[in-house]
């Protein structure tokens, strides 16, 4: 397909076509950047038990701090698309992936529980929102105006899946190295992305006199936003307008449900409860790298289908589906990996972030192409705010019975309500209604 590059004064219509559009390079370096920035993000899942292990503090509280991580990685979400409206998506993430490396390194010189609430959840949960799910539906929305979709599937594939994919090396230096070892290579791994973001991220196809991938005449994708007034003050009036409707509200309240049934309780709690059975943390964490290869087929599939499907529909099936497998998963965890399981892990990997392309698709036909990365933000949010209350929620649970069955069984029928609360939502109706 032919694209065009960057020119001077003769408009990008009358550019000479070349063989990659620049959006693509954008796409591969935002693709790196958020399996970067995962790496740590994979730690708490692992570390549950030799925190406990080292410094006696309960599971309640180190999921505590997972909690306000989780938290805070949505609730910065909106704020941060706003930042990259005022200043541009390059220095924030660039900032953000500072602090993730920083909050990480300092891991290692924590003694109390206030510190690792410091560094766990306030330094790495505000880096690591920098580069959530708005910055996936910033950078669709403003260089992709073809393959949306599939596009906002691959980037949620790598903010997913190096998560997952990580956890097996993590539980490995954890086991042979120690814990602290595990959050310096984390650290790493997040600074190690720096220079590709100086070098290859661009704010916008203006930028460099080109139009978005795809770009028409009839939809030549979103301008550059002007950079005056507050990106706070954006952010909260975008909210404001968006909570006037019932589909923010329905996606909002659905997307809790995916937070608390993902990186609150499968991502945070799997490895301990499978050792509460018997299985050894590395094979736990093992598993969960295998859902993370999984979520790569599943999320790239669900994008390529919400550029074809009702994507109301594509969301209840899922949450149904996980709702199912959630509801089996206590029979099944057992001190060996048998068959049973592997159905599981397969099912569930093609399912984990199955919801974020119709989420956004839904997003952008709602709210515009303009402030739908900011609404999206907002209903990520809600999805962070489901997994702090499922991270902290499911580690109490386990130290007041000393089983986790309560909080898997609860999930499951959180998922029938999300996927009701889909099915309730509404195609856009041609003339806006408030």
């Amino acid at each position: 397909m032919t694209t065009t590059t960057p020119s001077s004064g003769t408009g990008p219509d009358l550019a000479p076509p070349q063989r990659l559009h620049w959006a693509w390079v954008v796409a591969a370096t935002a693709f790196v950047t958020l399996v970067g920035a995962a790496a740590f993000r994979s730690v708490p899942g692992v570390l549950v038990e030799p925190l406990h292990d080292e410094f006696g503090w309960s599971h309640g509280l180190i999921g505590s701090a997972v909690s306000v991580n989780l938290m805070l990685f949505g609730l910065i979400s909106p704020f941060a698309a706003a930042l990259m409206d005022r200043f541009g998506v390059r220095p924030v993430v660039t900032f953000a992936l500072l602090m993730v490396a920083v909050g990480s390194g300092l891991t290692v010189f924590m003694t109390q529980p206030w510190q690792l609430v410091a560094c766990w959840g306030l330094l790495v949960g505000i880096g690591t929102g920098s580069m959530s799910m708005a910055f996936v539906a910033t950078i669709t929305s403003r260089w992709f105006v073809a393959r949306r979709g599939l596009v906002s599937g691959i980037l949620t594939a790598g903010n997913a899946t190096g998560q997952l994919v990580f956890l097996p090396v993590v539980a490995w230096l954890a086991t042979h190295h120690g814990w602290r070892t595990a959050a310096l290579v984390a650290a790493g791994a997040a600074l190690a992305v720096v220079p590709l973001v100086l070098l290859l991220l661009r704010n916008h196809p203006a930028d460099l006199g080109i139009r978005a991938y795809g770009a028409t005449d009839a939809d030549p994708g979103p301008p550059p936003h002007q950079q005056v007034g507050s990106s706070a003050g954006r952010a909260v009036s975008v909210l404001l307008e968006a909570a006037r409707s019932r589909t923010f509200w329905l996606l909002a309240g659905g997307f809790a449900i995916c937070g608390m049934t993902t990186n609150g309780l499968i991502a945070t709690h799997f490895v301990p409860a499978a050792h509460d059975h018997g299985m050894p943390a590395t094979t736990a964490a093992s598993l969960l790298a295998v859902v993370g290869v999984f979520d790569v087929v599943g999320t790239v599939a669900s994008g390529w289908l919400t550029d074809k499907v009702d994507p109301r529909l594509l969301l209840v099936g899922y949450y149904a589906l996980r709702g199912v497998g959630l509801m089996t998963l206590p029979a099944l965890i057992s001190p060996h990996v048998e068959p049973s399981m592997w159905v599981f892990i397969v099912v569930y990997g093609l399912d984990w972030v199955a919801t974020v392309p119709p989420t956004v698709a839904i997003c952008r036909e709602w709210f515009g192409a303009a402030t739908g990365p900011i609404v999206f933000g907002w209903v990520f949010a809600s999805h962070q705010v489901g997994a702090a209350l499922a991270a902290s929620g499911a580690g109490i649970v386990r130290d007041l019975t000393g089983d986790y069955d309560p909080a898997f069984y609860a999930a499951a029928v959180l998922c029938a309500v999300a996927a009701v609360m889909s099915y309730a939502i509404r195609r856009r109706p041609a003339v806006p209604v408030s």
